[in-house]
């Protein structure tokens, strides 16, 4: 089925998205998409060709999303903070037929595909120009055929583009749905950006398949948060949304009197805000693991312990196991790469077979490059990524493992853990963090609390740490300027 019928079953007159100028109803976001959609086949787009978009935040821009969908090309966004070159290259690597932007970047990118269009956030522009009364039909699908192409972060190296299908979109949503208990009453507060699984596909096809209202905003805005919180029953957000909002000092029990979920995701969650916001609201902020190739894998459980530190249960269909190099499932607690295989699962990396023959075992297990470990009820807790390990005079060091214990520490508030070359050990331990505790003050704290050779050797203090849209620390950045 096309993901495209699965996500617009809602009436048309219910009211869906909430913005600063209007509230609009499915109904017009699909008859927009409709629209759309005729005119993307006026240009010439086949089912499974890559529309490329960079737009920004809109209610249009959802529908465009839908209309791609419902035309069976191959919906790909792009963050509206690359830069020219940067669209450039994922346009060329995508192959995209179509390309639409924003009308002020089309006179730099007129000549990346072969047909350009723009859109506006306030739905100006020539993709709205050519709308009629003409509605693209929906096209039929089965299960493979793909739905969207998202390019991974590239942290370690060149970005892939991770292909999704309608029918793994759909089996991860209707996951989503049943393991979040969501209601048709439900009022979803919307600070994501569009471009990434979070936004996009976790937060958006909840909302449709409960046929919900989204208090849809441009990016998260402190004070419009705190004004919308007590219309709100779910909020989704990255960790430095909560500890902002958390270090206001502006919340409180009454504020979020109608929340029943506070969602968090895309980077680790420090436990120090969880505990925060737990003391100011009332609300365990539930944590959940995914990935782009992936979408939601894991999560802590609606009803039940909420683990700080730990990231949940596999969600749905979804197996999950710890295992070492061989691929051979390790003991409970032990730490290894955490495999996962299930539908929800995308279908390869775009024009790279041996990339994608690569990443999966012989039995079919996806090794998301994500160590963790899991414990004997199966609870997974990630201690960071393959590359990032860190091998110490031999010895293993995992970087969410000291991260954690140095956040701890009075005068920090972030910190990040790399590894940097050394002639003697292979490895040093290095930590960079933002804070305001001296060095000496830092090492007296861990003394006792983790192995000594664990414990960073060297210590930059730095403002903030790098961190991409979705607030993941770029660590690549970190190891390429810790010389500089």
């Amino acid at each position: 089925m096309n993901l495209y019928e699965v996500l617009t079953r809602s009436a048309p007159d219910r009211p869906f998205l909430v913005t600063d100028q209007r509230i609009w109803s499915y109904g017009e976001i699909n008859q927009a998409a409709g629209e759309f959609g005729a005119v993307l086949g006026a240009v010439g787009v086949q089912i499974g060709d890559r529309v490329a978009v960079v737009v920004d935040k809109s209610a249009y821009a959802v529908s465009l999303y839908l209309a791609c969908l419902r035309v069976g090309a191959v919906f790909l966004p792009l963050n509206p903070a690359y830069t020219d070159s940067e669209i450039e290259w994922f346009v060329n690597d995508a192959e995209a037929n179509v390309l639409i932007c924003s009308p002020h970047r089309e006179s730099a990118l007129d000549q990346l595909a072969a047909t350009v269009l723009t859109l506006a956030s306030d739905g100006q522009g020539s993709l709205a120009e050519r709308c009629s009364a003409n509605v693209a039909p929906i096209v039929s699908c089965v299960d493979g055929d793909l739905a969207a192409m998202l390019y991974t972060s590239g942290t370690t190296g060149r970005s892939k583009g991770a292909m999704l299908s309608h029918g793994a979109l759909i089996d991860n949503a209707q996951a989503l749905y049943e393991t979040w208990h969501w209601r048709s009453d439900d009022v979803l507060l919307h600070v994501l950006p569009m471009f990434h699984v979070h936004g996009l596909f976790v937060a958006l096809h909840c909302a449709m398949l409960g046929g919900s209202r989204v208090l849809f905003r441009d990016g998260f805005d402190l004070e419009e948060v705190i004004e919308l919180l007590p219309e709100s029953t779910v909020m989704m957000g990255v960790p430095t949304v909560y500890s902002r909002l958390s270090a206001s000092g502006r919340l409180n029990v009454e504020l979020a009197r109608r929340l029943r979920l506070v969602v968090s995701g895309s980077a680790p969650l420090p436990e120090q805000v969880l505990e925060a916001f737990r003391e100011q609201t009332g609300h365990t902020i539930l944590e959940r693991y995914g990935m782009t190739e992936a979408g939601m894998i894991c999560s802590n459980p609606y009803e039940g312990d909420r683990v700080a530190g730990t990231v949940g249960y596999p969600i749905g269909a979804y197996s999950a196991r710890v295992a070492g190099v061989d691929d051979v499932e390790l003991a409970r607690g032990e730490v290894g790469i955490l495999q996962i295989k299930g539908p929800s699962l995308f279908s390869g990396y775009w024009q790279l077979p041996h990339k994608t023959n690569e990443e999966f075992t012989v039995d079919g297990y996806f090794r998301t490059g994500d160590l963790a470990s899991m414990d004997e009820s199966g609870r997974v807790r990630l201690m960071g990524r393959t590359h990032d390990l860190i091998i110490t005079g031999g010895y293993n060091v995992y970087p969410r493992e000291v991260e954690r214990c140095l956040v701890d520490v009075p005068g920090i508030s972030d910190a990040a853990v790399i590894g940097i070359p050394d002639d003697d050990l292979g490895e040093v331990v290095a930590a960079v963090v933002v804070g305001e505790a001296d060095e000496d003050t830092v090492r007296a704290s861990l003394d006792g609390v983790i192995a000594r050779y664990k414990q960073p050797r060297l210590y930059r203090i730095v403002n903030e740490l790098p961190r991409n849209a979705m607030g993941k620390v770029q660590k690549n950045q970190l190891r390429a300027d810790w010389n500089t």
